[in-house]
């Protein structure tokens, strides 16, 4: 059986909702960041970057970060069509999850969640958040040009991998009350409306 490393509201409920979207059977093994978990030796024996989400193979290799471990989870099980069927679509869809996890969490929302980590001096602490939020919305204006050339709330003409990342961001963009582009709330509302996220919301403690 796989084993699911994560935290509840965290980059990982994004790969959460294609485990439930794949109907996979896993052990989910909770985290506490603000504990340090992720940072004690065990976990590191797994994961050695202490990061989430890891997703820990039947045959007992981790894939320790989100895009490769939805490229794994799409390529695996093709009949679930999470990816663009266009070769060259795949390779965009994966940038954008590049997009979504690396600028606007790892460069905005890390900014305002672990603000420690990118200022030295408390009194730094507001400017660094207030940059934080700023590079997340400019991230996801990005995001929102390329949403606003498609029909529907997805990426592409159905839903993919890269619909999962940009739900957790959006989530946490809401629940911080930041002003999102038109087409990324719409998004996050579909999101919102398909029943495997609303069923790992409420498994990881979030009522819709």
């Amino acid at each position: 059986m796989m084993t699911f490393y994560m935290t509840p509201g965290s980059c990982s409920t994004g790969i959460h909702v294609l485990l439930e979207e794949l109907e996979l059977v896993f052990s989910a093994h909770v985290l506490n960041l603000p504990a340090g978990e992720h940072r004690q030796a065990d976990y590191l024996a797994i994961n050695p970057k202490g990061t989430i989400p890891t997703l820990v193979l039947d045959d007992g290799r981790a894939l320790t970060d989100f895009a490769s471990i939805a490229w794994h989870l799409a390529t695996s099980h093709p009949r679930a069509k999470l990816l663009p069927q266009d070769p060259v679509a795949q390779a965009e869809s994966i940038g954008l999850i590049n997009h979504i996890v690396g600028e606007i969490h790892g460069q905005g929302f890390a900014r305002v969640f672990t603000t420690d980590r990118f200022a030295l001096r408390t009194e730094d602490h507001e400017a660094i958040i207030a940059q934080g939020r700023q590079r997340a919305l400019e991230g996801l204006e990005i995001v929102a040009q390329r949403l606003q050339s498609t029909p529907g709330p997805w990426f592409y003409d159905h839903f993919t991998v890269a619909d999962c990342a940009l739900f957790y961001v959006t989530f946490w963009a809401r629940h911080l009350e930041m002003p999102m582009p038109q087409a990324c709330r719409e998004h996050l509302d579909a999101m919102l409306q398909r029943p495997t996220a609303r069923q790992v919301l409420m498994e990881e403690g979030y009522r819709i």
